[in-house]
């Protein structure tokens, strides 16, 4: 197994980001489902999220007593969100996850770790448009590009960081400013962008 590769696993094709003697991480090649971060627009952390709870009980209990034995349980820490300082709240264990900003910016589809700490003018038009690596991110939904869920807060603590899709933030680009938690479905299909995605992570026991 080499980081890059896609894998089978349960009922979906994952992407490899990172290779450990007895673990890899991995996160799924498509965008799985579509759902909101929190059943309400409030002040929200990972640790408290409804997105957690899903993953880690109805999300989780998808795949086989095998399949589960395989997958390793984590102390996930949310930092801060870089620019803002908006709380990124309790550790928390979870079996499946979302990525965090430095994640996705830093670690496992690229290094731009120079715009995410080096916040300059007209940071978020250089950063979200002209990232090198903003395509490495972008990622599909019934055969669309389709902006998904990190678990870093966004702006504000309502607010959760995104990977998004285009227009003026461009596909794949590092939404650091976040989209609200939860949205009113009544608002019709001119809104269905509102509605991110899921790309769940896990670690992934290999030996």
């Amino acid at each position: 197994m080499n980081v890059g590769d896609i894998i089978p696993f349960g009922i979906f094709e994952w992407r490899v980001l990172d290779v450990r003697e007895e673990s890899s991480l991995i996160i799924t090649e498509e965008i799985v489902e579509k759902r909101v971060y929190h059943s309400v627009r409030v002040p929200i952390t990972w640790a408290e999220c409804d997105m957690r709870k899903y993953l880690n009980g109805e999300f989780y209990d998808k795949f086989t007593d095998e399949d589960k034995s395989k997958i390793i349980t984590v102390v996930n820490k949310t930092p801060d969100n870089p620019w803002f300082g908006t709380k990124g709240g309790e550790d928390a264990e979870d079996n499946i996850f979302n990525l965090t900003i430095e994640d996705v910016v830093c670690k496992y589809f690229g290094d731009s770790s120079n715009l995410l700490y080096n916040r300059g003018k007209n940071q978020i038009y250089w950063f979200q448009r002209k990232d090198p690596n903003n395509y490495k991110r972008a990622a599909m939904y019934n055969g669309e590009l389709c902006k998904w869920h990190l678990r870093t807060p966004g702006r504000y603590q309502d607010r959760v960081a995104c990977v998004g899709t285009g227009g003026s933030h461009g596909p794949g680009s590092a939404h650091i400013t976040g989209n609200p938690v939860w949205v009113d479905p009544s608002r019709g299909k001119a809104h269905l962008w509102d509605f991110m995605g899921i790309r769940p992570a896990l670690w992934l026991r290999t030996k």
